[in-house]
């Protein structure tokens, strides 16, 4: 088992030590392949139902078998499930179904799971034992976002993800019986569009000011389809000082499809600005920070380093100031991997990726049908 710092957020069970009650442990598990900020929510909103939390990674040969191809291997998803902040401890190499004996071999009194369902290569709920036994809680799902969205979104390469939906369709007209998507698409696995509200933002984000004696680092970039490249380059930034305060600068949309090209980015601001505030080693975001780092940008925040995410000769004007005053820094994070190469990685797996997202979503169609069957005979 790989354990993290002191996780934050406030806990919902017994403290440790208060009145001799024993801390209350909770278990997550998944693939978090892609993780995004929908498993980040999840993982917030169950640390809150405790005061411990474990995660429970599967490998990559149990997601190939229940589900399709992982984008990630099971190495990069651990790393990356370690570099949230809500998370105390995680689990590698999880079963795919969770069982009583699993909880009780880390000691977790319940699992949580978000307002969707999750299915095992036989259309089985993977919950079925904890649910019966009394164990399972459930937290609300994040909608607007999935691995199987994103996934579908780097197979289109197309902008289309930044726009609304078609404006001719009238949403209560499509909507299947139960209101929650639109005729013939999962509402779990269909795109849905991300709304964002200050009260999200205000839930990720740390809410502390800088302390005395904090080094205040800013690092700035588009941390599109945020991954584990950007984790080991945080990590390394969060070595440079004794007590970093870590501040992340995030291009608006434009300014990042102006200097990367193609359909970039993936991610909306708003999306991007998420998954950032989730990472163990950012204190702060700056939303839509100006690619030069100016003069009043680095007063204003009293920066000591500044570090930019990618370097290279274009970004030599724009960071003038940092280097005028002898605070730029490079940092080697010692990872290679890009977007770009987890966008190839999609499109290289192009017919295995498209078949994944379709067999998931005919089983999770398969289970709604059932459900209209049940309701419809209660009636």
């Amino acid at each position: 088992m790989l354990r993290n710092g002191a996780a934050g957020g406030g806990g919902g069970g017994a403290a440790a030590g208060g009145g001799g009650q024993r801390p209350v442990r909770v278990w997550c598990d998944g693939c978090y392949d892609m993780v995004h900020y929908g498993h980040s929510n999840q993982l917030r909103q169950a640390r809150a139902m405790g005061d411990y939390l474990i995660v429970g990674v599967h490998t990559d040969e149990e997601i190939a078998k229940h589900k399709g191809p992982p984008v990630f291997t099971q190495e990069e998803r651990y790393k990356m499930v370690q570099a949230i902040k809500w998370v105390d401890e995680i689990a590698p190499g999880a079963p795919y179904v969770t069982t009583l004996e699993t909880l009780d071999k880390y000691s977790c009194d319940f699992c949580v799971h978000g307002d969707d369902i999750t299915l095992t290569i036989d259309g089985k709920d993977t919950y079925e034992e904890v649910k019966t036994a009394g164990r399972y809680r459930e937290c609300k799902r994040t909608q607007g976002v999935s691995t199987t969205d994103l996934v579908g979104r780097m197979l289109l390469m197309t902008k289309a993800h930044h726009s609304n939906i078609d404006e001719d369709l009238d949403y209560r007209k499509h909507t299947d019986n139960f209101g929650k998507g639109p005729k013939g698409h999962s509402p779990w696995t269909g795109v849905s569009q991300f709304l964002q509200t200050s009260q999200k933002i205000i839930q990720f984000a740390s809410g502390k000011e800088p302390e005395p004696g904090d080094t205040i680092i800013y690092v700035a970039g588009a941390f599109d389809l945020f991954h584990v490249g950007h984790v080991d380059f945080l990590e390394k930034v969060h070595q440079l000082a004794e007590k970093p305060y870590i501040i992340a600068g995030l291009h608006f949309d434009q300014e990042v499809n102006r200097y990367k090209g193609k359909n970039y980015p993936i991610m909306n601001i708003h999306e991007r600005t998420l998954s950032v505030l989730a990472c163990r080693y950012v204190s702060e975001v700056v939303i839509g920070a100006p690619y030069a780092v100016t003069a009043d940008l680095l007063d204003h925040f009293r920066v000591s380093p500044c570090v930019p995410r990618v370097f290279t000769a274009q970004c030599c004007v724009f960071l003038q100031e940092p280097k005028r005053r002898g605070i730029f820094q490079l940092v080697d994070s010692g990872s290679n991997l890009t977007t770009d190469i987890i966008v190839q990685r999609i499109i290289k797996n192009r017919l295995e990726f498209e078949a994944r997202n379709q067999k998931k979503e005919a089983k999770e169609l398969a289970v709604l049908e059932a459900m209209r069957r049940l309701e419809e005979e209660k009636h």
